[in-house]
């Protein structure tokens, strides 16, 4: 069927959250359950945006998907590929004898998450205390990131030879290396009538090791990696909490982790597509999943939403198909797109922040957002594809707006969706502490996405 027709076949009779979703039980069972452990395996292998890539990478290959350069010519038939750019990914499916003018459906997602950034130049300290001096990357809730026990994680660059080729490897620093240490109440005993004011310059920089005994960054990179210092060109670190993800809460309910936005859409969207597959249904879209960094500073970069990236690749499928210009056109207009990021769960504490008419809920099923000023590229059609989806999967879902006095978030919806002309929906699961060094939600949630996401692909 057309998409264009799939966005004007509205299901009747369809019941998403508001005063009638209480009559809704999700049908969660313990094999739910198995999503979110597998979900939390995902996070703790990935503390960086290429961490993450790796492991989508890993799971791709094991359903033999097959890499392709970027820098080189496609000749492409029908198979299963992917290409990366830094942290981000594209990864598509073609399916055999497919027309060139075959329309997309694509689930997009992001790799990074708010964190602490090691600057060029870390060696800083005092009181007798070596520290990193680090930059706070995106909006990242920074009182979460004191006490905590912090490893380090990211890519180098190192000199190959004489070559102006430069070498990239991962580095996954999993011990207790840093740490943030909160001022002792002694010391600030107006914190209970002002509150904890942090200064990312001032109080941010986390203590290393002894200023006499600790090497320098480079040198404990260097030391990491068994090279010499000299060897570094340059590199690309962060700070990750190194608590495990884990379930949580009396009967399991939870999902606790960091990362969770976005690393939960990103994983969702990966297993959606791959169960796709694996039904061995015929495919009359191109699945195509879109894993995007720099989210949450803008996605202006040559590998965020806001490049050319997702647009180019589309249009490579094609004309490495022999298709044209006016093919790419075609499919692009018969084309859908799935933005998935975290949506925020009513806190409890706080429920005068959150829209009366749309309370959201863990464990509720995924959540179509909607925002009349297009912070999210939600509209009506694209609304009712992916609820239509839900009930082809069986999945409870919900519907949620931001309160009308406050400012509301956005995501790489509306950037796709200017981006590519292809029609866009924003959904996401419910979570609380966003941003958050640790975050959580429903551990029902996931496989609930997953079904979701693997009948949109349909």
């Amino acid at each position: 069927m057309e998409v264009g027709a799939t966005l004007r076949t509205v299901a009747k009779g369809a019941i998403g959250r508001g005063k009638l979703a209480a009559k809704i039980q999700p049908a969660m069972d313990s094999t739910d359950l198995n999503a979110a452990r597998s979900l939390a395996r995902f996070i703790d292998a990935s503390p960086s945006p290429y961490h993450a890539v790796q492991e989508a990478v890993r799971l791709l290959t094991q359903h033999d998907f097959e890499p392709l350069d970027e820098r080189s010519s496609w000749n492409l038939t029908g198979g299963r590929y992917f290409a990366i750019r830094g942290g981000s990914l594209i990864a598509f499916v073609i399916p055999a004898g497919a027309p060139t003018n075959l329309g997309f459906r694509i689930v997009g997602a992001h790799t990074d998450s708010p964190n602490l950034r090691i600057k060029p130049q870390p060696d800083t300290g005092g009181g007798g205390l070596a520290q990193f001096g680090v930059e706070v990357y995106g909006g990242a809730l920074l009182n979460s990131w004191l006490d905590r026990d912090l490893g380090l994680s990211g890519r180098v660059y190192l000199r190959n030879g004489d070559t102006e080729i430069s070498e990239e490897h991962l580095f996954h620093i999993d011990r207790p290396l840093l740490r943030v240490p909160q001022l002792a109440i002694h010391l600030n005993r107006e914190i209970h009538e002002e509150g904890l004011r942090l200064n990312p310059q001032l109080h941010m920089s986390p203590i290393v090791g002894s200023l006499d005994a600790s090497p320098g960054f480079h040198e404990m990179l260097a030391q990491e990696l068994g090279i010499d210092s000299d060897r570094i060109l340059s590199f690309d670190a962060m700070c990750h909490d190194l608590q495990p993800a884990c379930i949580c809460g009396w009967q399991d309910e939870f999902l606790s982790a960091g990362r969770l936005d976005n690393l939960c859409s990103s994983y969702c969207g990966l297993v959606g597509m791959l169960d796709r597959l694996e039904r061995g249904e015929k495919l009359v879209h191109l699945p195509v999943l879109a894993l995007f960094d720099h989210e949450e500073v803008g996605s202006a970069s040559n590998r965020g939403a806001g490049s050319p990236l997702l647009g180019d690749l589309l249009e490579r499928t094609i004309l490495a198909r022999g298709g044209t210009r006016e093919d790419f056109h075609c499919a692009r207009a018969n084309s859908a797109c799935v933005s998935a990021d975290m949506a925020h769960a009513t806190h409890p504490n706080y429920a005068d922040k959150h829209e009366p008419e749309h309370w959201l809920e863990m464990n509720r099923g995924p959540v179509i957002k909607i925002n009349s000023n297009l912070r999210y590229a939600t509209d009506g059609g694209t609304e009712a594809l992916f609820q239509q989806a839900c009930e082809r999967a069986d999945v409870p879902f919900q519907k949620w707006v931001n309160r009308t006095d406050l400012a509301c978030g956005s995501t790489i919806g509306p950037i796709t969706a200017a981006r590519t002309g292809i029609p866009t929906v924003d959904v996401g699961t419910a979570q609380l502490a966003m941003h958050s060094a640790r975050e959580i939600c429903g551990s029902h949630d996931p496989a609930f996405l997953v079904r979701a996401l693997s009948a949109f692909f349909e």
